[in-house]
């Protein structure tokens, strides 16, 4: 049940339990509330007036008070996301008029290993009317993540390296009708016609916080014996724009994790890839938002 909820809700385990305390808390004060507004008025208990002073304040306030919980808790968008939905049914806000003909984003995913942060993001957007994960590119054609582009039923483009580097397989991509390219696990260095063909419209995630920890050979577990070599306290992932420079775009977003004194690049990993499959998702479908807006 609770995978469900977390599931169906975005949330991860700490998200969760933050909601279950917010509905909690607001149960209790509103229950504090219409007591003492009640006994405030001098109503007689169980009468109309009783009843109907009741019923306002546990309606009205617990909607009032659910927001305030949720404003301390961290929580406030994910519980006004539901408010909204109760005052447009009571017309109390106006329903937008949905905008006609608006196409979903089409995204290409290049990865060259397992796909594990590929197969976060196809999830994230399966139920999405906004989003279509189109086409998977591959520079190898022994990756498991084609394994997960046939299961989900994703067409795949494997590309050769010579090619690559001359076109940048533009056409190809664009034939897809591609309007967002995200790299998870990507291990080749973009050529400039497709950074170009694509101009802001790229977007990779690093396993360290850039700038350090950055450029060529820079990936994997290369990046966390550096990070743990070089006596850090901190490590995380940064996600980034792409530009000719190997990690070298404008950063988006970063998200930051404690290095222990006996840690190890295994462990370390362990730690980026929480970061980044909850992360990732998150900040493409914010950017999706801001191309559709």
């Amino acid at each position: 049940m609770l995978n469900r909820l977390k599931k169906h809700w975005k949330v991860n385990n700490k998200k969760l339990f933050l909601i279950f305390c917010t509905f909690a808390i607001t149960g209790i004060l509103t229950a504090w509330l219409s007591k003492e507004v009640t006994d405030w008025l001098f109503l007689e208990k169980y009468g109309l007036a009783w009843w109907s002073s009741k019923i306002l304040v546990l309606f009205f306030g617990y909607q009032f008070i659910i927001l305030m919980v949720g404003f301390t808790f961290g929580m406030f968008s994910f519980f006004w996301k539901y408010e909204k939905k109760i005052l447009k049914r009571f017309g109390l806000i106006k329903q937008q008029t949905p905008k006609k003909n608006i196409r979903p984003i089409k995204i290409a995913i290049f990865a060259s290993g397992t796909g594990s942060n590929a197969q976060k993001i196809i999830n994230h957007f399966k139920e999405s009317t906004k989003v279509t994960i189109a086409l998977i590119v591959c520079n190898n054609p022994k990756a498991g993540v084609l394994n997960i582009a046939l299961n989900e039923n994703i067409p795949v483009l494997i590309i050769e390296k010579n090619k690559f580097l001359e076109t940048g397989y533009v056409e190809e991509i664009k034939n897809y009708g591609i309007s967002l390219i995200i790299l998870a696990g990507f291990l080749w260095k973009l050529p400039t016609r497709l950074v170009h063909a694509f101009q802001n419209k790229i977007i990779n995630i690093h396993p360290a916080l850039l700038p350090a920890f950055g450029g060529k050979g820079m990936y994997g577990s290369a990046v966390h014996s550096a990070v743990i070599a070089a006596k850090e306290k901190e490590s995380g992932i940064s996600i980034h724009y792409v530009d000719e420079k190997y990690d070298h775009g404008k950063i988006i977003f970063q998200a930051k994790c404690n290095v222990d004194e006996n840690e190890t690049p295994e462990s370390l990993a362990l730690k980026i890839h929480q970061l980044e499959h909850e992360y990732y998702p998150q900040i493409i479908e914010k950017l999706v938002g801001e191309i559709n807006s």
